[in-house]
């Protein structure tokens, strides 16, 4: 498994982990969104390491899209998910609790 999900959010709140790929729109919005939350990301790059395409596979339950985030040990999907929730306002609270 990748060296990046040792890194800790140094918010105090829960961890935030995002596969994703180096050419990715929706991973550059959905890191976006989550630093304007106050969230640090830790981002893994699937295209730059097999083995963390097939943790990615694992975790997400087969989803081969990126990105594919998850609060704590929550998956939450991907980019719609993601905005689906902070127009809920059930981000923060994932964010925070």
């Amino acid at each position: 498994m990748s060296a990046a999900l040792n890194n800790a959010d140094t918010s105090g709140d829960k961890k935030v982990v995002m596969y994703s790929t180096a050419f990715c729109g929706y991973c550059v919005r959905a890191r976006s969104l989550l630093e304007r939350k106050g969230a640090t990301v830790t981002e893994i790059k699937v295209d730059e390491n097999p083995d963390d395409r097939a943790a990615m596979l694992k975790r997400s339950g087969g989803k081969r899209t990126v990105p594919q985030i998850f609060i704590g040990d929550r998956h939450v999907g991907g980019y719609d998910d993601l905005t689906a929730l902070d127009r809920s306002g059930e981000l923060d609270r994932l964010l925070t609790t």
